[in-house]
């Protein structure tokens, strides 16, 4: 009988509130069953540091709360995204060294770019795995350089050449850009059996459609080495692609985002302006009950996207449905719910013009082909 190695990885995490350990209660059956759960942070975890200027800054979350990361059962986390570098070098250090405290890898960040860009490297049943982590969207502000801390990145050129943010209309990948990503790629797989590539990527609050960008790049991933490609940010859930029969989980939607930071109802006023301009940008007021993920009304759909690498070097991909009730709390859909989110990402994939999927459901995940 061939045996396989079972991972599970999720979207955006954001434990701003108090018992994170509840919030992530309603998925954590399903990291703890996996081999392996690869979560991406999307905050700092921090009590100092100054606030980075330029784009809508998130605040740091309690340190204290990465703890609940472990008790659900996450063993990787990648750190590229556009919040990581908002309370400076600081917010960054400081997530960094409580995560090496409690025994989580982490990538995607780090004091300089060197940093940075290294793997995540984990050996699991005794398999080499190692993730990479880059952020797509901006802002530039908190992309690492070689002498000053943030996040890795491929750089995405704006349509009007402005300032590469997350809310600019982002279009083409930089060449050079992209194969300093390619060679990270194929540097970390002279040491990885299994190579998972995290891109923080996509148009936010935006129901099914990619940017021009997407596809390259995570074509590009593959194209070097990678085996598998994650995709967040956008807060919603994207299609699923298989390029050379490899998977690309375009994005996985929200992990866990409990926060009051996205609410109108704040002192701080580019958060509260942002909020209050959500309608006139995205078209949609988001539901009063949920107070604490106010996203779009199709946000309540989410996956844990799930891959089986088998002995022989095959892989089994697909998901996990995920449910997320009021105020913001995902739970592991079943029965109508979860039949409801399966025709929903079967529909986005061809509303994306993907390739259309076969799914399948097989031993508690819905496999995809």
């Amino acid at each position: 009988m061939v045996s396989f190695l079972d991972i599970v990885f999720c979207g955006d995490l954001v434990l701003d509130e108090p018992r994170p350990e509840y919030w992530l209660s309603g998925i954590a059956p399903a990291l703890h069953d996996a081999d392996l759960a690869v979560g991406h942070l999307e905050v700092p975890h921090t009590r100092r540091g100054t606030e980075m200027k330029g784009d809508v800054p998130a605040p740091g979350a309690d340190p204290d709360h990465l703890a609940a990361l472990v008790e659900a059962g996450f063993d990787a986390l990648t750190l590229s995204g556009n919040h990581m570098a908002d309370c400076g070098p600081e917010g960054i250090a400081d997530t960094k060294l409580e995560l090496e405290r409690l025994g989580i890898v982490c990538c995607g960040a780090g004091a300089d770019l060197r940093e940075a860009r290294c793997p995540a490297e984990l050996s699991i049943l005794g398999k080499r795995i190692s993730v990479l982590s880059y952020n797509c969207v901006g802002p530039e502000k908190g992309w690492a350089t070689d002498t000053d801390a943030g996040v890795a990145f491929v750089r995405i050129e704006t349509a009007n050449g402005g300032p590469i943010i997350p809310s600019a209309r982002l279009e083409q990948a930089m060449p050079e850009s992209v194969r300093t990503m390619q060679q990270d790629i194929t540097s970390a797989k002279q040491n990885a059996e299994l190579l998972m590539v995290a891109l923080h990527k996509g148009i936010v609050h935006t129901p099914a459609r990619l940017a021009p960008y997407e596809q390259p790049v995570a074509h590009a991933a593959i194209d070097a080495g990678a085996d598998i490609v994650l995709g967040h940010h956008a807060h919603i859930i994207r299609g699923i692609e298989f390029y050379r029969g490899k998977p690309i989980f375009h994005g996985l939607g929200n992990g866990c985002v409990v926060t009051r930071a996205l609410s109108p109802d704040q002192d701080h006023p580019a958060r509260t302006d942002w909020a209050r301009k959500r309608k006139e940008l995205f078209g949609f007021d988001p539901d009063p009950e949920y107070r604490l993920a106010p996203f779009h009304p199709q946000a309540v759909n989410s996956i844990l996207g799930r891959v089986r690498w088998h002995d022989d070097g095959q892989m089994e991909a697909g998901f996990i449905p995920v449910h997320v009730e009021p105020p913001g709390r995902p739970v592991i859909a079943d029965g109508a719910k979860a039949r409801e989110i399966i025709d929903y990402v079967a529909q986005i994939t061809v509303a994306a013009d993907l390739p259309s999927l076969l799914l399948r459901v097989q031993d508690y995940m819905v496999v995809a082909s």
